[in-house]
Order: C-alpha cells, then structure tokens, then sequence
C-alpha cells in the first residue's frame, strides 16, 4: 500500500520546501497537493527530485463542469495544470466539478460528461489520470454539485475513458453517505485515488469513527493497486502523526 502526504494540508502554511523535507524525514516517498498556480513548480520539482520524492497528485483550476459558461476555462485550466504536472512528473489531476448551477439535475450530469470526454480526449498520450472528485456539502462544501460516489461512478462509466477516475474521499463520503464498504467495492473498478481524514474534524487518521486499518485492508483484498493521500489537519505535530501512520498501518505501509 503506497501513501501520499498532501503538503497543502498536513503541513498546511509551511514553507513548500520545508513540508517536502518532512515528508522526506518521515520516510515517505509521495507527495501531493492543491493549487500549482500559488507555487514556484520549478523550485517544487528540483526540491521533490533532491529527496527522491514523487508527486502523486495536484488539483486543475477551480472551474466548473456543470456550468457551461465556464466549459472553455476548465478545458484551457487543464491544459495548463497538466504541463504543471509533466514538470513534477505526477500522475493524476484531481478536479472538483463545480457549484450546483439550479438547472436539472440530469442537465448538469449531462454537461459533465460532455466536459469529461472533452478533458480525457486532452489528456490522451500524456500519461495522466483525471480524479474526479465528489465533496460533501453538509460540512465543508456547501452547494457543491457532486456529492454522491455513486453519481460519481456513472460519470466515469458514462465518460467511457481510462483518462478519467473516482477520487473516493473517505472524510466526505462517510459525511454525505457512509456505507463505506458497500460503495468501496461497488467502485472499486473506478476508483483511482483515496484520500483519508480522521472523521470528524479532518484531522489524524485515529482521530474519529472510522477504522482505517480495516479500510486499507478491505482495498488490498479487492486488488487496490494505487495510494491513499493522506489529506488531514493534525492537531498534533505534523511528524509525529506521520510517524504514526508507519506505526499503526505499518503492514499496510509499503
């Protein structure tokens, strides 16, 4: 089982190449994040490749997909981000979908698809994946449009492209819907990324009600072959429940 550290939340407003450090110094080897276009990428990548880290992830530009005024700029935002990430060699681009624009629901999943088999067509020969990513609105992201993993999977069936995947946020989806097993092997075929937050309070993994040694092991046994971000806001020292992570799901850890 590989882990990403999300830098952007576990070390949330430290210096990039100080959090990259950390990670080093925890014994990870992957790294994510959120935004590129607030960072030196160059600085990132020459840092990243100086401690043999690898980039797992970064998001696409906040645009929407079920909008279709703003169709043209989350095409152009994702050209951009994935020559961002060819610097940092990353594999995956995480996009959000956008705000809930009022029309009818299946008038805006069907924009979405339209967007995605236009983004996957983009991304053909370069190697990488796009994470689409579905967010509670009880919580954190009120009015977002995809909540459901289960609308989320028919996107990515209905888009018909390797280009495109599930991310499956643990914190959101046990938030918005829970039964957590059941959807995780239900999408396991879709799914191309994991993040992980202690619920609630996104913050360490032991810190809340799922059992996250079991979710590693239940994904492992249905033939999971990708990473789990750890995308969470410590309360503690951020090294030290990195550390702990190697700890408590060492036989998960590789």
């Amino acid at each position: 089982m590989i882990f990403s550290v999300c830098i952007d939340a576990v070390f949330k407003g430290m210096d990039q190449a100080e959090a990259l450090g950390k990670v080093a110094e925890a014994g990870f080897g992957e790294y994510e994040f959120w935004g590129w276009w607030d960072k030196d990428i160059d600085a990132l990548a020459a840092r990243a490749a100086s401690l043999s880290l690898s980039c797992r992830a970064l998001c696409t530009r906040f645009k929407s997909l079920v909008d279709p005024g703003e169709m043209d700029a989350y095409l152009e935002g994702l050209e951009e981000t994935a020559a961002a990430a060819k610097k940092l060699g990353a594999r995956f681009i995480i996009s959000q979908t956008g705000i809930d624009t009022g029309s009818p629901p299946a008038v805006q999943h069907r924009q979405a698809v339209k967007g995605l088999k236009t983004a996957s067509s983009l991304l053909e020969g370069t190697g990488l994946t796009l994470l689409v990513e579905p967010l509670n609105r009880r919580v954190d992201h009120p009015g977002a449009w995809l909540e459901s993993s289960d609308e989320g999977l028919r996107l990515i069936d209905e888009t018909g492209s390797d280009h495109v995947r599930l991310l499956f946020d643990l914190y959101h989806q046990q938030i918005s819907e829970g039964d957590i097993e059941r959807r995780v092997r239900a999408g396991m075929d879709y799914i191309g990324h994991f993040h992980c937050a202690g619920i609630s309070g996104r913050h360490e993994l032991e810190k809340g009600e799922l059992d996250y040694r079991w979710i590693f092991e239940l994904a492992e046994s249905l033939g999971y072959g990708g990473a789990f971000g750890l995308e969470y806001f410590p309360l503690e020292d951020p090294l030290a429940g990195l550390r702990r992570v190697r700890e408590q799901y060492g036989s998960a850890f590789n």
